[in-house]
């Protein structure tokens, strides 16, 4: 089991909001980012790689501690793609390796593709970017599906239609366990604003496939072991396909950092010495 690293807690005021982040350890920085998921999702692994490096996780705009100015304002990957292009320079240790998971993998195509000077390698692990699909138009009906459910006030027929779209097997018990009974305040707020304000926005970027390629940024496109023919392990291997690279794959499933933080840091790391020599080249 890694210790727990000492963590520098923060806030970054920028014009519509504030935005909260997290810093462990010493050494190049490499930011670690979500969308829904919040920083706590992250600090196992920020943990297990604060050793090494400079680790920075953040609460995406609108969930958690990063509150918006404008509780109704929409995210896009291109604003929460900002927010991560402030903090990195607000904490002057950049350029920057970035790992992002799910949506947070979609906010770092748009980083890469707007400031590309501020990162060195990226690491999209499992972004549902749905446009490569071919039957994108399928997916995003059922993501209508699944926002007019939650907004109908059918919160676990919601969940049910979304892990069924995404290919996501559960067992019933642990389906329910997770969305069976009222969440947490917190929790509740989060879910209410990715429904509301967050889903449509990140399945529906198109990755600019031209500026990721001209980037010097070094890109990793993630895939969890046991995701195979879930909808994100199909988005992965077309952005993969649409850049010429290779996918990679790394433990679990879609969140495999949760439940194997050590695990999973072992594999990243890994990814970035080929890549880069090591902390010190990156």
């Amino acid at each position: 089991m890694t210790a727990t690293a000492a963590v520098r807690t923060a806030t970054l005021t920028v014009p519509d909001a504030d935005l909260y982040y997290e810093l462990r350890g010493n050494g190049p920085l490499l930011v670690l980012l979500g969308a829904p998921m919040d920083s706590g999702a992250f600090a196992g692994l920020a943990d297990a790689l604060a050793d090494e490096y400079t680790v920075l996780t953040t609460d995406p705009r609108g969930h958690g501690r990063s509150v918006l100015r404008d509780p109704e304002q929409d995210s896009t990957p291109r604003a929460r793609a900002d927010d991560v292009a402030r903090l990195i320079r607000h904490v002057d240790l950049g350029p920057a390796i970035v790992f992002g998971s799910s949506g947070g993998a979609v906010t770092t195509l748009a980083l890469v593709a707007a400031a590309p000077e501020l990162v060195t390698v990226a690491i999209p692990h499992e972004p549902p970017v749905v446009e490569l699909l071919d039957d994108r138009d399928e997916l995003y009906a059922q993501s209508e599906e699944q926002i007019a459910l939650y907004l109908a006030g059918d919160r676990v027929g919601a969940w049910r239609k979304f892990m069924s779209a995404a290919n996501i097997q559960m067992p019933e018990e642990v389906f329910m366990a997770m969305f069976g009974a009222e969440p947490p305040a917190e929790q509740k707020a989060s879910e209410d604003y990715w429904f509301r304000h967050e889903l449509r926005g990140t399945t529906h970027y198109v990755p600019d496939f031209d500026a990721l390629r001209r980037a010097d940024t070094r890109v990793i496109v993630g895939i969890g072991e046991e995701s195979t023919d879930q909808e994100c392990d199909r988005t992965s291997r077309a952005l993969a396909a649409g850049l010429g690279i290779d996918a990679t794959l790394f433990p679990g499933d879609h969140t495999g950092f949760v439940p194997d933080p050590v695990g999973f840091a072992a594999r990243l790391r890994e990814q970035i010495r080929n890549l880069s020599g090591g902390p010190e080249g990156v």
